[in-house]
């Protein structure tokens, strides 16, 4: 064969022609790959880049173009590479062509070569929110503001467009203060403009400053957009707040947007309006899996667990497969009912998905986590094990588990396992908490102070308030109260709420009413609007016999407008959920649950109970105590649990509260006498009742 032979200018021109000519009428929808390749290599063949016209720019330039919307940037780069001095549009489309694709750290390195010495072209007001977004994207702070410095020596600070992706910039960068500073400074603002800034706010949970600049926006005469409502939809905490912005939505013509409905769901939802957000759900005509997700995590933050699940086996019949999302939401719901059926039922859905790697691990700790708080130690333990890949959290939730169980010899040799088998797991503040947490509930003072010493010695972990609260609270328990004191006194950082608590609740274990003044003098002042601080204090006077002291505590949550939380216990029988209150009467199996009551306080006092009258905290005489004693929230939901439950079924409890002392007594001589397994969960740890004995040891 002869050698090629160049095409002469003529020819090279007529192909340039057809070739523009070709893609000037084509989009990236309806061009292939193969084709436009057919394309550029014809060009090739007809050394086109030797012409010198602007048709050779537009030809080069729509190459570029093409092979970035198909997504070959390699191909792309190499058309741009060929061009014989690419000048600024050139170099802006190459640099989108990047950007476009997700390779930001590549477009803000052809940045960086486009005006250095060798190349010399000027960026203009084009190229900067290109490579500014990038910096974004990668939370490149120092990039950013190098970048910010070069656009402001040509001059470009003053256009909108350009500040606007500054202000972008800086906000993916966590940089709030430098881009509400571009915002202030800047001459002129559009709806972009006071979109980004809201969504800024919104996104660092700063939701008071994302609506007072909704507000101002609205002074200022300028329309919400779409995402403008997008951005502050998730900051609306108030009902009021709600209909109005709601109202502008209607009045904009956005109410029939999917995205927009969806987000109204959570808005309503989130301010309490749980049934219009029903509504407006009910309303949509073509759901997508963001609109069934929204509805269930709506239903799960207002503490609606069983018509999340309801919502969630809807859905599934309308055969709309979940994503990790739909199902983390559907688990939260779980966790809240302690139903191990309900818990199986979703452990099978995720079993059969198909999610990535990260997605998987996720759901997985997951459902470790609801298997815990459904009382299955043995299933969490055997998901865990099952688990391909665990990091940190997947530990951390294990050994927590463990913890709020009582079996704190459990998770230490859990702890030790990760130690020994996965060297590239290193121990974070977290898993600290979880097994100092592990150790107070079980007792293991030597162990307890091991792992605290080893923290910052072995793994390099600053103690931090939560560590110190759990160390006061291990100490508390074993009655070691005035090691305890001396602990919080000799602290390297300021006692908090919590390390005040954990001996406040030490106190009352021990009655030492002495400590615990010393305890609620601070929290008092830490923590004024708590409740359960003063309910506490109250109560330890009450226990120690004085009477008048008690009586003051409540009269200054009186003065301070201060209501204790209502204690209840929740218990579920065939998928429906029942609460009961202290006395309540408001179930209609009323007569038959205070009749069987009647009947197992014969039994318990036969087989040696004696009402604790200590727990009874008003003032009347022991007969009316012992009464008010029995209709405790946890002995009701106990026995209508006994009356509905099969005999070979646990009886599962909920309790809001610390569990009370003479409910925990009555509780084991229930399981004694009715020979069941009895599982309550308040709110500090696990119970569990079988043959008259409790998994706590009576060290709670």
């Amino acid at each position: 064969m002869g050698s090629f032979q160049p095409l002469q200018q003529p020819q090279t021109v007529s192909v340039l022609s057809k070739a523009t000519g070709f893609l000037l009428n084509r989009n990236c929808t309806a061009l292939r790959l193969r084709p436009l390749r057919a394309v550029h290599a014809a060009l090739l063949l007809s050394e086109y880049t030797l012409v010198q016209s602007h048709t050779v720019l537009l030809t080069t330039t729509q190459l570029v173009s093409q092979y970035a919307q198909l997504g070959s940037v390699h191909d792309a780069h190499a058309v741009f590479s060929a061009a014989p001095n690419p000048g600024v549009f050139l170099w802006n489309v190459i640099i989108r062509c990047w950007a476009d694709n997700g390779m930001y750290r590549k477009a803000i390195s052809l940045y960086n070569q486009m005006h250095d010495l060798s190349n010399s072209v000027i960026p203009d007001k084009f190229t900067f929110p290109i490579v500014l977004k990038a910096c974004g994207h990668l939370q490149d702070l120092e990039e950013g503001k190098n970048i910010h410095l070069h656009l402001v020596e040509l001059g470009y600070h003053r256009d909108m467009f350009v500040a606007n992706s500054l202000i972008f910039m800086y906000g993916r960068c966590a940089s709030i203060k430098r881009s509400r500073q571009v915002f202030d400074e800047m001459r002129h603002r559009n709806v972009v403009t006071w979109s980004t800034m809201v969504g800024i706010f919104a996104q660092n949970g700063l939701c008071g400053e994302a609506l007072c600049l909704f507000q101002e926006m609205l002074w200022e005469g300028v329309l919400p957009n779409r995402v403008t409502f997008l951005n502050v939809m998730p900051c609306v905490l108030q009902s009021k707040h709600a209909d109005q912005v709601y109202g502008l939505i209607i009045a904009n013509g956005l109410n029939s947007d999917l995205r927009i409905q969806n987000s109204a769901v959570g808005m309503f939802a989130a301010c309490g309006k749980i049934q219009t957000g029903r509504r407006l759900f009910n309303k949509i005509a073509d759901k997508d899996l963001i609109s069934w997700s929204s509805m269930i995590e709506a239903y799960t933050k207002a503490n609606f667990p069983m018509d999340a699940l309801e919502l969630f086996k809807k859905m599934n019949k309308k055969n709309i497969n979940p994503d990790h999302v739909t199902l983390l939401g559907v688990i939260s719901a779980c966790s809240a009912v302690l139903s191990l059926e309900l818990a199986r039922f979703i452990h099978g859905f995720v079993v059969k998905s198909r999610f990535g790697f990260d997605h998987m691990m996720v759901l997985e700790t997951a459902l470790v986590d609801l298997y815990v708080k459904c009382a299955s130690l043995k299933l969490a333990r055997r998901v865990f094990d099952q688990m391909p890949n665990r990091n940190l959290i997947s530990w951390s939730t294990m050994i927590s588990g463990y913890g709020v169980h009582g079996k704190g010899k459990d998770a230490i040799k859990l702890f030790n396992e990760m130690k020994r088998s996965h060297s590239d797991i290193k121990p974070d503040s977290i898993i600290f908490i979880a097994l100092l947490s592990a150790c107070s509930h079980s007792g293991l003072i030597d162990d307890g102070w091991r792992c605290f010493n080893s923290m910052k010695k072995e793994f390099g972990v600053v103690p931090r308030s939560e560590h110190y609260a759990c160390m006061v609270d291990l100490m508390g328990r074993a009655g070691q109260l005035n090691t305890a004191l001396k602990f919080i006194k000799d602290m390297p950082i300021v006692a908090d709420a919590d390390v005040w608590g954990s001996l406040l609740g030490a106190c009352r274990i021990h009655l030492n009413v002495e400590m615990a003044e010393i305890a609620a003098k601070s929290l008092l002042e830490l923590d004024p609007k708590n409740s359960g601080r003063y309910i506490l204090l109250s109560n330890i006077y009450t226990y120690s016999g004085k009477r008048n002291e008690a009586d003051g505590v409540r009269a200054l949550m009186k003065k301070r407008g201060i209501k204790k939380t209502a204690g209840q216990s929740i218990i579920q029988v065939r998928n429906k959920i029942y609460k009961f209150g202290v006395g309540d009467r408001s179930n209609p199996q009323t007569d038959r649950i205070y009749a069987e009551l009647e009947i197992l306080l014969v039994k318990m006092k036969k087989e040696g109970y004696v009402p604790n009258t200590n727990f009874v905290l008003l003032d009347v005489d022991d007969e009316a105590k012992e009464s008010l004693l029995y209709v405790h929230s946890e002995k009701l939901a106990i026995v209508f649990g006994l009356l509905n439950l099969g005999p070979e079924s646990e009886i599962r409890i909920h309790k809001n509260q610390r569990f009370c002392g003479d409910c925990h007594s009555a509780t084991k001589f229930i399981s004694k006498i009715t020979s069941r397994k009895i599982v309550v969960r308040d709110s500090r740890r696990f119970h569990h009742f079988e043959d008259g004995q409790c998994s706590c040891g009576d060290y709670w």
